[in-house]
């Protein structure tokens, strides 16, 4: 009977050759890729890959989510399948590798076990979810939160792009709606090998990041009301400059989140002015502040001294604020099973490896609710990523991928 050793590693120039096909699909202008979610190039990138899934002797489910499952055939038809998956989704402005190594490296994990004619117990699907990135249907994960009823049907299918087009409709349109109910799937176990999107595992020179916790996160849309007033006319004691305030709030963020290094953060990434005129002092500031922990109490901590720094700066200023929670999600930690099943696999095929903290969010992150989950992540150039510039090897790429089988195989039980 096969055996668990160093000699089981998947098809590297394989899951290269398929990476870069996979990005001449919906190409940007700089090197990466804008292939959106619901688009017509997310519908071809989808058909790209149910053609190589069949072609490894998968058959494919679709749920009414448009979640993609490459199923694998078990010798045991009964047995609970064990899931590896991603996203092909990107951003307007998106890399080639972010999610879509997860995809890709599921199937070419079984594209090596039909090489290598090994058979597993348990059967393996690998899934593409629906709209991880978020960009232009938000909030980011949201099919995976479907599945994991964390957001309902409904909810997400009235979800409506800059445009005005409601998921729904656009899942629709594109040819990639299913009749599955969503979350019906039972899972034995569920892994999902990611680029870092950071820096630390290129800085220590690790070729594997063990992925332990997932960060909470927090958004809140902080809203400053002043008064619209001439810059050069108005007397500096009579102005109520909403702008001045949010860089005083935003400062304060910077505050507390260094009050809880090293592990958490804190900014604000979307950031509105009104009416943002050369010669107008700002009368309302809107911007999101994003602190992220993989300590709920320190969410919590961030979030009330926010609220209470901002209030503060408000009524000093003479301004008016309001506070919305419009996001957010808690630590995750991830199984010790799954966890240890791919520290494991990296000692035995001797790669480098540590335990890392992921600082963004995953599909992983909502199966974590539904089965046993754990994530693995390769380097990536200067922790860039969400970028057109990012970049990572074909040796981190194999690398991420063989640890995957290894872990996969070893909740799968091989056979004869």
């Amino acid at each position: 009977m096969p055996t668990l050793n160093s000699n089981l590693r998947i098809n590297g120039e394989r899951l290269w050759d398929s990476l870069m096909e996979m990005a001449k699909i919906g190409p940007g202008i700089a090197g990466g890729n804008n292939r959106q979610t619901l688009t017509d190039e997310d519908a071809e990138g989808r058909a790209l890959f149910q053609s190589w899934c069949e072609a490894a002797g998968c058959t494919m489910g679709l749920d009414q989510m448009g979640n993609m499952f490459a199923t694998w055939g078990g010798t045991d038809p009964d047995a609970l399948p064990v899931y590896v998956g991603s996203h092909l989704d990107t951003q307007p402005t998106g890399g080639k590798y972010d999610g879509v190594l997860g995809v890709l490296g599921g199937l070419e994990l079984l594209r090596s076990l039909n090489d290598l004619g090994i058979k597993t117990k348990h059967p393996i699907v690998v899934t593409n979810w629906t709209n991880e990135e978020g960009t232009r249907y938000a909030p980011a994960m949201l099919s995976s939160g479907v599945f994991a009823g964390v957001h309902t049907q409904d909810w997400a299918y009235e979800r409506e792009d800059a445009k005005g087009l409601k998921f729904g409709e656009e899942l629709e349109r594109i040819g990639w709606r299913g009749d599955e109910p969503v979350g019906a799937r039972k899972m034995r176990a569920f892994f999902e090998l990611h680029i870092e999107q950071g820096p630390i595992l290129e800085a220590e020179g690790k070729d594997i990041g063990i992925v332990t916790h997932g960060q909470g996160l927090s958004w809140t849309q902080v809203t400053i009301t002043g008064k619209d007033s001439h810059t050069g006319s108005t007397p500096m004691p009579m102005r109520k400059n909403a702008g001045l305030a949010m860089a005083r709030v935003l400062e304060k963020v910077d505050e507390i989140a260094w009050s809880h290094a090293p592990h958490a953060v804190g900014a604000a990434g979307h950031i509105d002015v009104s009416p943002n005129s050369r010669n107008v002092i700002p009368g309302q500031a809107v911007f999101t502040v994003d602190f992220r922990s993989p300590e709920l109490s320190v969410i919590e901590d961030m979030e009330a001294r926010l609220r209470f720094e901002a209030q503060k700066i408000a009524d000093d200023m003479r301004l008016e604020i309001a506070f919305e929670k419009v996001g957010g999600f808690d630590p995750v930690t991830f199984d010790e099973g799954c966890v240890t099943a791919l520290r494991n696999a990296a000692e035995r095929l001797g790669y480098s490896h540590m335990d890392i903290i992921s600082g963004a969010g995953h599909d992983a992150c909502w199966i974590n609710r539904m089965a046993p989950t754990a994530m693995v992540m390769c380097p990536c150039v200067d922790g860039l990523s969400h970028n057109e510039a990012e970049e990572i090897s074909k040796e981190w790429a194999t690398a991420g991928a063989d640890v995957l089988m290894q872990a996969v195989l070893e909740v799968a039980e091989i056979v004869e």
